[in-house]
């Protein structure tokens, strides 16, 4: 490994080259392998040979983007496209080596970042973008910007994440918008771009730890307008008015949501408020309306 070069993971499994320049290649073979990843590279080793693929050439696949060829059988495998390559890797040791991957690949990474770009649903127009050494310790994102300035939040109270096409420092660039709460406790956005791969990493390691905190539950009519209610800022006290029910009704509501992960209880009766996962909820709710 080269001077300040770090491993962060180190595992087996296996590899498949699915596409090679542009192809499909439907009679290919997995390979066993010794899977390295540092916070500069992915490397393969075989008995026979061992490939070292530099993070800035492997892109993850977009959110609607699908990577394996027609046909393909590679449940749980992970695709990377590597130039006009497709690489599926698959490992028995980690349940997601996606995720893993994304977190290895962006640490200690210099990417652009623009915080707060929104504070309690209002565009900071003063908001400009920065350089900030991006590292996720543990569960935590760490943004170190210029000045010695350290912004820190829980992965786990990511609300929502967004990906958008705009203008930042001069080019077209792709935006990763991410909802979080601050350290008083307010709704804001953090904005993050950088050279390609960075925002389809940090996109799809956010998005894995939210689907993550997603059960299978459904929720009723009801359930949706209390929690779109509570996203829009109704109190919880005038929550029964607001839905034409009764109180009897809101509070069980509220009970099946505190079952659900979706808030967290303020006070022994009647008064919750939304978490990371509520607004998620919320915010899918309201897209579906």
């Amino acid at each position: 490994m080269s001077e300040g070069e770090q491993k962060l993971v180190d595992t087996q499994g296996d590899y498949l080259y699915a596409v090679k320049d542009g192809e499909p290649l439907p009679d290919a073979q997995w390979r066993s392998c010794r899977i390295v990843i540092t916070s500069e590279r992915l490397v393969l080793s075989t008995n026979a040979n061992k490939q070292a693929i530099p993070h800035a050439k492997i892109l993850v696949p977009k959110e609607d983007e699908d990577l394996i060829p027609d046909g393909m059988d590679a449940p749980g495998a992970t695709a990377l496209r590597i130039g006009n390559n497709v690489i599926l890797v698959d490992t028995q040791e980690l349940d997601d080596f996606e995720s893993e991957y994304c977190r290895a690949a962006l640490h200690d990474e210099v990417i652009l970042v623009k915080y707060p770009a929104i504070v309690g649903g209002v565009v900071q127009e003063e908001a400009s973008w920065s350089k900030a050494r991006f590292r996720l310790n543990d569960d935590d994102i760490v943004l170190g910007l210029p000045d010695n300035e350290t912004v820190t939040f829980s992965i786990d109270d990511v609300g929502t994440v967004e990906t958008a096409t705009e203008q930042v420092a001069g080019e077209q660039r792709e935006v990763v918008k991410v909802e979080h709460t601050d350290e008083n406790d307010r709704s804001v956005e953090t904005h993050f771009s950088g050279v390609e791969w960075h925002p389809r990493a940090l996109a799809t390691l956010l998005r894995n730890t939210i689907d993550r905190r997603q059960d299978e539950y459904e929720l009723d009519d009801l359930e949706n307008q209390v929690l779109m209610a509570l996203y829009s800022g109704v109190s919880p006290f005038e929550m029964a008015d607001f839905v034409g029910t009764d109180v009897e009704e809101v509070e069980e509501i509220y009970q099946k949501l505190l079952d659900a992960g979706a808030v967290d209880k303020v006070r022994e009766r009647t008064e919750v408020t939304l978490n990371a996962k509520g607004r998620n909820l919320a915010s899918e709710a309201m897209n579906e309306q």
